[in-house]
């Protein structure tokens, strides 16, 4: 049987045996594999230009089929004091290297922007591009509003700078840290915003298909951070939607983010999130789906919350100020690592974290390729010889070959009994019987098909 063929039959069977899930996705267009790389400790001066340490992480990471890198705010001078600003790089030159390198080992790069937050302190600000009665987020050094995308002055200034950091660097897209709060909408606007529908957050959904329209020109993704109220939306406004600030608990995340459309790219924080092993990101990921973005990159020192001669919340009202402390105590003890990778990483460094990362990525990649189709959190059909238990999520992913994922979230061992033959991917024991542990998750193969290609 060829390939085609045969993939034409798992198809055909796998329709057969699902009558009801939560989602069938389809898989197009899809990266799974994202990391976002740290660059340096802003707004400390430091050189962005890719030294030996970052040619070989950026290798590694391209052998294991990572797609997209992103770098957060220190690629930039949000605070004007390294001689750029917020749209562009205090090192041009050695930002325009590490973008070379990375294209250069075949993955895409997208930096930060935002929709909404800017410096309040910022030469260029000006108060009628947002509502003074709504809070700002004032943290470690910096005072940023809320910018409305409502505001028709905001947008001017916004878009064509937007157009710069895509033409001028090369990159591939943008990530937008919206600085929106949902509550926004129910406020009235100031004098000289407009919403362009009469309905809630037609503003945001507005300005974000603007610009995600801006970056698919271009041949790049459009990824959002922060909470679209997607409900409301009429249309699709993002490529990859990354939640996890401030999460604390993996299960509700999953529990609260299954349901979002694709792409999902969870990132749990891990400044605050408490995990009982590496394994638990992926068990509240990949049956959705989903697979955790990677914060990595070079080592975070904690300097960045306390640079000379800038002002900074004190520590024992800002958490994100006494986070840059805890990285920085850490750093001080442990010289040879395990590192912090960034804000979202945990204070203390995780020796395996990456290995495991890489080795889940291998596993997941072939899941998700081009084409495929997913069966998610499988309700009914003729797949399994009763109902899946209530705590666990069975999800099937079908191109050429066909994958199950099998994930306990409950506090007893259930045991799936399947019409299939499996084999678990990272043992050699097959069947088509399966105890899952609680807090399990098992990756099986379909064996039962035919497999020689002509």
């Amino acid at each position: 049987m060829t390939a085609t063929a045969r993939r034409m039959q798992n198809l055909a069977d796998a329709y057969g045996a699902v009558d009801d899930c939560l989602r069938l996705q389809f898989i197009r267009d899809y990266i799974p594999g994202q990391v976002t790389y740290n660059l340096g400790e802003y707004p400390t001066r430091f050189s962005i230009k890719p030294t030996e340490y970052d040619a070989e992480l950026l290798s590694t990471f391209a052998d294991h089929g990572v797609g997209l890198i992103q770098i957060h705010e220190e690629w930039n001078d949000s605070m004007r004091v390294l001689g750029g600003d917020k749209f562009t790089s205090h090192d041009p030159e050695g930002l325009q290297e590490f973008v070379d390198l990375v294209h250069s080992l075949g993955m895409k790069i997208i930096p930060y922007a935002s929709t909404g937050f800017f410096e309040i302190t910022d030469p260029d600000f000006l108060e009628e591009w947002y509502n003074p009665g709504r809070s700002r987020l004032i943290e470690m050094y910096f005072d940023y509003a809320h910018c409305s995308p409502a505001s028709p002055g905001w947008r001017n200034y916004i878009l064509p700078r937007f157009e710069r950091i895509l033409d001028d660097y090369g990159f591939d897209g943008l990530y937008d840290d919206l600085g929106y709060r949902l509550t926004y909408e129910d406020d009235p606007l100031p004098d000289g915003h407009v919403r362009p529908a009469p309905y809630p957050h037609a503003a945001l959904e507005d300005l974000l298909a603007l610009v995600m329209d801006m970056c698919h020109e271009r041949g790049g993704v459009f990824k959002c951070h922060g909470s679209p109220p997607e409900a409301t939306m009429h249309s699709p406004t993002y490529d990859y939607l990354w939640l996890g600030e401030g999460v604390e608990d993996l299960g509700r995340m999953r529990l609260e983010s299954r349901e979002l459309a694709p792409y999902m790219s969870p990132c749990p924080d891990m400044s605050r999130a408490e995990v009982v092993n590496e394994d638990e990101f992926y068990l509240h990921s990949i049956p959705y789906m989903q697979f955790p973005l990677r914060v990595g990159g070079r080592p975070c020192t904690g300097e960045r919350g306390f640079v000379p001669g800038l002002t900074y919340q004190p520590v024992e009202t800002c958490f994100w100020t006494r986070h840059c402390y805890a990285i920085w105590d850490w750093y001080q003890t442990h010289p040879e690592g395990p590192f912090a990778y960034g804000l979202w990483d945990s204070a203390e460094g995780r020796a395996d974290a990456q290995r495991i990362w890489l080795e889940y990525l291998d596993l997941y990649r072939p899941m998700v390729e081009n084409g495929g189709r997913a069966w998610l959190e499988i309700r009914s059909g003729k797949l399994f010889d009763a109902e899946v238990p209530e705590d666990v999520t069975a999800s099937l992913f079908v191109n050429t070959e066909v994958w199950l994922v099998l994930a306990n979230y409950g506090d007893a061992t259930q045991t799936v009994t399947s019409c299939w033959e499996w084999q678990d991917r990272r043992s050699s024991k097959h069947g088509k019987q399966w105890p899952v542990k609680p807090g399990e998750m098992l990756l099986l193969q379909r064996m039962d098909v035919a497999t020689d290609e002509g």
